[in-house]
């Protein structure tokens, strides 16, 4: 016999494990299965929390360097202690998911360390991993939250050393002299802001002909020209064919736009180039499941069903960005629906943060998107020059751009670069759940001095070209 519940989750990382807890607050009785013998997946082992971790660490190591002094901290000597650093960075990922941990049992879950593979709609199959036993559990519904992996690329295949994913770049013992980061998105900026402000010659390679593509275009000209000034080197329109390790070095055969191919060594080669949902064994085929032979995504209804009644998807698993928060938000979204309540996702209000420095941080559509779509709009945007606050802690690159109908004044978008623009795109996501305009938000009185101010700014100047558009 096996063991029977009414909800069993595949995979501990922000969408399963948050599944987990609201469906078990909702009555459900409920497993979650994870690999690992860490709870918390991707984004708290080996993701988002050890990279930020580093990032915190290394920009404090970077404003002692450089920026202590004009402050009139005077400091005869700076060092780098990379074990402590790396220590510390591990510590944190330790606390949290075993925070994790306690979440899941205080809840009631049932908790299985094991390979899990689809047998049918209601059982799964699972290699324990503290043993060659296999058992099987059943149940009412089976929610898929086994999240991404890197992805590989012909001729720069992952050898863990000396090319790596952002797995191993996140663990180095040495910082690499000279580090070649293939691919310009999120990943690969953020860890090379680690390892140059740290002390790495940073070059990035991108084939398409700017970094950050996902972003507004003016933000992404903004970022780029910052992380040129900072010392990182980009070469865009340009493409990696081959990867070969000599003698301890990565020799590295890039083609330009133009045809002209050539050669260039680095200590360690960070592929960042994207991630590819983890399917491979867990048995959708076998059972019928469908997924996109493009993108290798698991199709999903409005209640995140997959084409077979009973199997459910979230997270990396299902077409969408990749993001930590967009899991876990279907995640909760998934449990109540499978509990039979409506559970829903606002997919237009899901906020992306770039965690450079400085930050970029955004929500809802960008003005080329908006040109595209042929909506009338109006931009207003604000330097953090001119931000009290951001002059008091010398941070003054960057501004917000806010962009609204210009016929409703409702906001379409709101696009920061600057400092603490992680944490100010949280108003402008609330603004758009609630379907706010430019005024509600040039009218809310804003503390000072803030950073927030330039959003309030920002709103400002688009409210003005509402009011006066013809």
């Amino acid at each position: 016999m096996s063991e029977k519940y009414d909800l069993i989750i595949i995979g501990a990382g922000p969408g399963g494990y948050v599944a987990a807890v609201r469906a078990a607050r909702l009555g459900l009785k409920t497993a979650c299965v994870e690999k690992s013998p860490r709870i918390g997946g991707v984004c708290l082992n080996v993701g988002c929390i050890p990279s930020k971790a580093l990032l915190d660490s290394s920009e404090y190591y970077h404003l002692a360097k450089a920026h202590f002094a004009e402050h009139g901290i005077g400091i005869r000597e700076v060092t780098l202690d990379l074990q402590a650093m790396m220590s510390r960075k591990n510590r944190v990922v330790e606390e949290l998911t075993g925070q994790v941990r306690q979440l899941l049992e205080g809840n009631k879950i049932d908790i299985v360390h094991g390979t899990a593979k689809l047998i049918a709609a209601d059982q799964v199959e699972i290699k324990e991993n503290s043993s060659s036993m296999m058992k099987v559990l059943s149940a009412k519904a089976i929610l898929l939250a086994t999240g991404s992996a890197p992805v590989t690329v012909p001729g720069l295949e992952f050898d863990g050393k000396h090319i790596v994913s952002s797995t191993e770049a996140l663990s180095f013992t040495a910082v690499p002299e000279r580090l070649g980061i293939v691919g310009g998105g999120y990943i690969g900026l953020e860890l090379g802001s680690v390892w140059q402000r740290l002390g790495s010659q940073v070059t990035v390679i991108e084939m398409l002909p700017k970094i950050a593509m996902t972003l507004d275009g003016q933000v992404g000209r903004a970022l780029e020209r910052i992380l040129k000034q900072q010392g990182f080197d980009f070469l865009l329109r340009t493409k990696v064919s081959k990867a070969e390790v000599v003698e301890n070095k990565v020799f590295v055969t890039a083609t330009d736009a133009e045809g002209k191919t050539s050669s260039l060594a680095f200590d360690r080669l960070l592929v960042a180039v994207g991630r590819r949902p983890l399917t491979k064994g867990l048995g959708l085929e076998d059972i019928g499941v469908k997924t996109d032979p493009l993108s290798g995504h698991v199709p999903v209804d409005e209640n995140y069903c997959t084409n077979i009644p009973g199997v459910y998807a979230v997270g990396d698993l299902t077409p969408g960005p990749m993001l930590a928060h967009k899991a876990s938000a279907e995640g909760i979204a998934a449990a109540e629906c499978i509990a039979g309540l409506p559970g829903e996702v606002n997919y237009d209000a899901i906020p992306a943060v770039v965690y450079t420095w400085p930050e970029v941080s955004s929500v809802g559509l960008t003005e080329e998107q908006v040109k595209e779509r042929e909506i009338p709009y109006c931009v207003g945007t604000y330097p953090f020059s001119g931000a009290g606050r951001a002059r008091c802690m010398g941070e003054k690159d960057g501004f917000v751009k806010l962009i609204a109908n210009s016929e409703t004044d409702r906001i379409l978008g709101v696009h920061i670069i600057g400092p603490r623009a992680a944490d100010m795109i949280a108003e402008c996501v609330l603004a758009l759940e609630f379907g706010a305009s430019s005024e509600d938000i040039a009218r809310t009185v804003h503390g000072h001095p803030t950073f927030a101010e330039a959003l309030q700014e920002a709103a400002m100047g688009a409210r003005k070209c509402s009011i006066y558009a013809s």
